[in-house]
């Protein structure tokens, strides 16, 4: 049952943020250690009616029995919130996520690697053009052609994002698709391609990446002086 991975997390996250180091977990001036109320089933049900699929169960029973969002890995879990009849997430790139294409499967392939490989052999150098207007010029083309290929709308319907790591990095939940359920990394603005969270060889699901995160934040709070 996934409602047992939510036994007691709400009260060891509020005893962390109560305790004097709980300050000190990266991310915890974001967050606050605050969790927003949890989501009524009714709730859970007209925002699940509303995007057209049914969340993953690990984040959905989070939904019900932790709370809507907050405190949580790095700057925080971002909040799913109804704002004037309509449901959303909230946070910093949580409107990259397409809330009509939910439903859709994410891809289970990336960009052609030649592609990538091709477009980053052609990213201008600094020291290959005299003038650094001309470098900037070539610059911005480039970063162009690379964000339509990088972050084009297909790369990530079916997911939402749920955390913001901080320099435009950030992490997705799968919606839709085979990968349903499994937490993803964006770091597309340091030119890598969205990956897979991975422990050894198994895909990281929502309930292990958040359980994680609190084990590690209750260790981290313990040994800080």
């Amino acid at each position: 049952m996934t409602d047992q991975w939510w036994v007691g997390v709400r009260q060891r996250v509020e005893a962390v943020g109560a305790g004097p180091a709980g300050s000190k977990v990266f991310g915890a001036l974001g967050h606050e250690w605050l969790l927003e109320d949890p989501l009524t089933e009714g709730e859970l049900a007209e925002l699940e009616a509303q995007i057209g699929v049914r969340l993953p169960e690990e984040y959905r029973a989070f939904l019900v029995h932790v709370g809507a969002g907050g405190a949580g890995p790095a700057y925080g879990l971002f909040p799913v919130r109804r704002v004037q009849d309509r449901w959303r997430w909230d946070g910093d790139g949580a409107d990259l996520a397409d809330l009509s294409r939910l439903a859709e499967p994410f891809p289970d392939q990336g960009p052609d690697p030649e592609l990538l490989d091709d477009l980053l052999s052609q990213r201008p150098e600094e020291e290959d053009l005299d003038d650094m207007e001309d470098f900037d010029d070539a610059m911005e083309a480039w970063d162009a052609r690379w964000e339509a290929v990088m972050f084009a709308p297909e790369r990530t319907v079916g997911a939402i994002t749920v955390s913001h790591l901080g320099c435009a990095q950030r992490e997705w939940l799968i919606i839709s698709g085979r990968h349903r359920g499994t937490i993803w990394s964006d770091r597309r603005a340091d030119d890598v391609d969205l990956t897979p969270l991975l422990d050894h060889d198994t895909r990281v699901t929502f309930a292990r990446w958040y359980t994680d995160w609190l084990s590690n934040a209750e260790r981290a709070a313990l040994s800080a002086p």
